[in-house]
């Protein structure tokens, strides 16, 4: 079984009739609908048909809104695109008509940008690709000369090197599409270019106002963001390795320390992490990955990421379930040479609750008798989210009644969600059922032993109070 997770971004490839079945059948756990593209009506149509291909599959599949945050990005050329020549002046202004850009100047959407950069500073242009060194601010205008030249097209992202731009992580668009994304079932809300944990509280905030429930997802692509990468980890649910606006931003050899750093980071403070970006850029093409993209995806697994994304693979690519399928073999690969021991020892463990006591001692027993599987009863998911948090080759199934639940520990790495009503069966009774259902799944065999969490009183979230070790094959089978 595949423990690290799989995320695809939806798009025009995946629209395709039959494309999503088959992204899910080659190992889908999580869809993403990128807010930055398409208008309100593509995503929620993409939306009901994630629901329509998890209930055909007999699966649970997440569901991801990202939002577009404050992306900062040049207006359009009124001839088209420009050749920008290295030496040559080239002004951005913000008081410039959208479409009035040429090859000396051109509008900028964020018009708080003269504010936010001075003399000496380096502007990074479509990833980098363009390199300004500003000369000057005067007024509204940010007087530049092309360092690095090239063809430059409209709506190109512009960074600025060492991070520092205001712009607030939530605008009027990512509120309204937060909005519109409970409306249709996200099950996180990524959150774009946060800079503190106070764009997470309010983007909390903003979901509990709207009476969802979603997780949150913090996407780290600020290089601040890294100053302040403790406390954002903490207010998140979970955190994305957004690397290229990231890596524009710190640049290409900051980036792989960074993203090993935050991996370790979001583990310890007993949250998920999704590693994403360029991970089988190739594939948009091309039915196979490189090797160094092999090797890109294989690292991150390596590192103990939880989930690891595809983007314009599946979005716009021509091989979407091609890319799914070649991400999850190069997985299972990668998982076959994980260890982690000191997610495993427990070294100083000190719990504040009962539920992680009981969690973290189920992954520690079970790491050392050699049960076959572990079996969690869940309301909220979070006994089976600390159990993730460390190395067991073990499978953990969260078993819960809770649709929202289910969803959500899709990206929680070696965790699997099965449907399951314990407060329908008689106490003494739900051992036995528990097993039967592991058993139907073919995950155990008489013989075989099992860990089961559980709390004594139903439907308690945090109520997780007794851990049992057992055999299937000593409780007869349910044949009611």
């Amino acid at each position: 079984m595949r423990r690290t997770k799989i995320v695809a971004t939806l798009g025009p490839a995946t629209d395709r009739p039959g494309m999503l079945d088959r992204l899910v059948a080659a190992g889908l756990d999580a869809a993403r609908l990128n807010y930055s593209h398409g208008k309100a009506q593509d995503h929620a149509a993409r939306a009901a048909a994630v629901r329509a291909a998890a209930i055909t599959a007999g699966r649970e599949i997440g569901l991801i809104a990202d939002l577009q945050g404050p992306k900062i990005r040049l207006e359009c050329f009124a001839g088209g695109a420009v050749e920008l020549v290295e030496g040559a002046r080239f002004d951005i202004d913000a008081d410039l008509a959208p479409e009035a850009g040429s090859v000396e100047r051109v509008g900028v959407t964020y018009k708080e940008l003269p504010g936010d950069v001075a003399a000496g500073d380096t502007l990074l242009v479509d990833d980098g690709r363009l390199v300004l060194g500003v000369e000057r601010v005067r007024g509204r205008v940010i007087e530049t000369t092309v360092v690095s030249g090239g063809t430059l097209s409209d709506h190109k992202g512009i960074n600025r090197q060492g991070g520092g731009l205001s712009a607030p992580a939530l605008t009027d668009k990512d509120r309204a599409d937060l909005r519109h994304a409970l409306a249709h079932g996200a099950d996180y809300i990524a959150v774009s270019f946060p800079r503190s944990s106070a764009d997470i509280e309010t983007a909390r905030r903003l979901i509990h106002d709207a009476g969802g429930s979603a997780g949150i997802i913090a996407k780290m692509e600020r290089a601040e963001a890294l100053d302040h990468a403790d406390d954002i980890i903490a207010a998140a649910d979970c955190i994305m390795i957004a690397r290229g606006d990231l890596g524009v931003e710190i640049g290409d050899a900051r980036l792989p320390p960074a993203q090993k750093m935050l991996v370790a980071r979001a583990r310890r403070h007993y949250k998920t992490v999704i590693t994403a970006t360029q991970m089988m850029e190739s594939m948009i093409e091309n039915p196979l990955p490189t090797r160094a993209e092999v090797f890109d995806v294989a690292n991150a697994v390596l590192d103990g990421t939880d989930a690891v994304m595809l983007s314009g693979e599946t979005s716009v690519g021509a091989y979407p379930d091609r890319a799914v399928a070649a991400m999850s073999r190069v997985c299972e690969g990668a998982e076959a040479e994980w260890s982690d021991p000191a997610g495993s020892t427990l070294p100083d463990a000190r719990f504040e609750r009962v539920d992680e006591a009981i969690a973290m001692s189920a992954i520690y027993c079970a790491n050392r008798i050699g049960v076959k599987a572990i079996a969690a009863l869940t309301e909220s998911g979070r006994t089976t989210l600390w159990m993730s948090r460390m190395n067991t080759a073990i499978p953990v199934f969260a078993l819960s009644p809770h649709p929202a639940t289910l969803r959500k520990v899709t990206l929680y790495r070696d965790v699997y969600p099965v449907a399951f009503d314990v407060s329908t069966i008689p106490y003494n009774e739900a051992t036995r059922e528990v097993l039967a259902v592991l058993k139907s799944r073919g995950v155990v065999g008489d013989g075989d032993q099992v860990i089961i969490t559980k709390g004594d009183l139903h439907g308690h979230t945090g109520g997780t109070n007794g851990m049992k070790i057992v055999t299937v094959g000593d409780f007869v089978e349910h044949v009611g």
